[in-house]
Parts: structure tokens; C-alpha cells; sequence
């Protein structure tokens, strides 16, 4: 078992506060999901937290809760406008992210975004600033024009070895660059662990909505150096046929999985294997 699989801080916390709310006010409203996981948004949707389109949708006078990706400016002034009740749960370290762009804004450099084009985080991070330019690949990074003065900041949940090799490419692009490497230690410490977990072990599996982004960027590194690597978002999508010659099964999980998935699925290996419960390391 990877040793920090599972919840980040600050997913624990916004999940946290969202049910916290929604039984202190009887609702509380969300744009869009708390986190990328089915399975959470379900039982938050029972605890009374609902998701909704737009802030007109907010029945009488109920609070809304931002999300622990972030919201766009917009979204806040407008809300602060109609003078709605904010509950903030953004994550404290989305929030560097986006005075770091501020700051870089300020030295008069284009800003330049590593992530996923769409992603609530970075669309969040794209708002503090004007004409921010969102860059997913290499290949993208390729197509930027020459420019004298950049400042890079990326999506929390990037792996390194993306963020590096775009990194290179802008070198080559921008005369006065300066980075500001904001993928978060959560994210850092957890692909760290799994490529390490992924060598040492027959099969890896990988527990995490395909919704989200760092769950899949876990998998796709464990798959790098485990060809027999799996992701399921619940113990009910594990195949036994991929532990029928296994001696060693590692297990991680993304940021927004929750513990009680996690233990499902250690539950269902461990019936799969008929493994005693000493056997399993953390």
C-alpha cells in the first residue's frame, strides 16, 4: 500500500466543509463537483450538498461553496454581487498558485499555465490574470511563438516529467523566463511513491475516478514501469483474472479518492488472494 494513497489535505478539508455546511444550513450549493470522484458527490448529494449550473439556480438564500480546484474571478464578483453566502473551499495551496501569477503579471511578463485546457484548476489559475496562455504538451510548446519576458506556473496535479519537458522547450522560446514549479508536494510525494510501488510489485492498482486528473497521471506513471498497472474507481471493476499469478499487489489511490473506496478495495484483493492480514504493508 502506497503510504500516502488516498485524500490530500486539502480535498479532506473541502469535502469536509461541504458536509459540515450542508448540516449546519440544510443545503449548500456547489458549481460543479467538490472533487473529480462519483462516489463522493453521490453521498455529499445526499448530506445536501447539490451541484448546480449557475448562481441563479441557488434556492432561498442557501450558501454556495466554492471548490477546492478553485473559481474564476467572475464566478466571485458575481456572487459577491448578488450577495450570496461564500463558503470557500479552495485549496490553500491553488490559492499560491494564483498570487503567483499575480506576481509575475506585475513584472510585466506573459503568463504561461501547464495544464489540462478545460480543468476547473486551471481555468480557475487562467482568471487571476489577463490572456493567459494554457500550454498541455510538448507539442503545444513547440507552436509558442518567441517571446521576451514569461513567467510558467502549472497545474497542481502535473507530473514533473511533463512540466520538465515543456520547461525546456519555452527555454528555447523566451529570452527573460522565470518558472515557479507549483505542483504541490501532495502530488509530488504520492508520484514519487508509485514509481517506486510499481517496480517492486506483480501488479499495480490504482484507485480513482476517470474524471480525475492526478488519478490518471498515477496510473499512466505506474503503466510506464508496470505493463500489468489498473485503474478502478471501486472494488466492483477489479478483474481477479489480473491477480491470478501475482505474489505482490500494490495499491495507491488519487487525491480525491476517499478512504472507505480504499479500504472496499483492499477488502476485495485481499478475498481475491485469500491473503492473511498481516500481509499487507503500508
Amino acid at each position: 500500500m502506497a503510504k500516502d494513497a488516498g485524500y490530500c489535505f486539502g480535498v479532506r478539508d473541502a469535502v469536509n466543509l461541504a458536509y459540515d455546511t450542508a448540516e449546519k444550513n440544510g443545503d449548500v450549493y456547489m458549481l460543479g463537483h467538490i472533487v473529480h470522484n462519483e462516489n463522493v458527490v453521490k453521498d455529499l448529494d445526499t448530506a445536501g450538498a447539490k451541484v448546480i449550473n449557475s448562481l441563479e439556480d441557488i434556492p432561498n438564500n442557501n450558501p454556495i461553496l466554492f471548490r477546492a480546484h478553485g473559481t474564476t474571478v467572475e464566478t466571485w464578483n458575481d456572487a459577491k454581487a448578488k450577495h450570496i453566502n461564500i463558503v470557500d473551499a479552495t485549496c490553500p495551496l491553488v490559492l499560491e498558485i494564483h498570487a503567483e501569477v499575480k506576481k509575475l503579471e506585475a513584472e510585466g511578463r506573459t503568463i504561461i499555465i501547464i495544464g489540462d485546457h478545460g480543468h476547473d484548476e486551471v481555468v480557475g489559475i487562467a482568471s487571476q490574470v489577463k490572456d493567459a496562455i494554457i500550454v498541455s504538451s510538448p507539442d503545444e510548446a513547440k507552436s509558442l511563438r518567441k517571446m521576451k519576458q514569461a513567467g510558467v506556473v502549472s497545474q497542481s496535479t502535473q507530473t514533473i516529467e511533463n512540466v520538465q519537458e515543456i520547461i525546456n522547450i519555452i527555454m528555447t522560446k523566451v529570452f527573460d523566463l522565470r518558472f515557479v514549479n507549483t505542483i504541490c508536494y501532495p502530488t509530488k510525494r504520492n508520484q514519487s511513491q508509485i514509481k517506486e510501488l510499481a517496480k517492486q510489485c506483480d501488479v499495480m492498482i490504482v484507485i480513482g475516478s476517470y474524471t480525475s486528473a492526478n488519478s490518471k497521471r498515477l496510473t499512466a506513471l505506474a503503466k510506464e514501469r508496470n505493463a500489468h498497472s489498473f485503474q478502478v474507481t471501486c472494488a466492483n471493476e477489479i478483474n481477479p483474472k489480473w491477480l491470478k499469478s501475482a505474489e505482490i499487489v500494490g495499491v495507491s489511490a488519487g487525491a480525491s479518492t476517499p478512504d472507505n473506496i480504499i479500504d472496499e478495495v483492499l477488502t476485495k484483493i485481499k478475498e481475491i488472494g485469500q491473503v492473511p492480514e498481516e500481509t499487507i504493508y503500508g
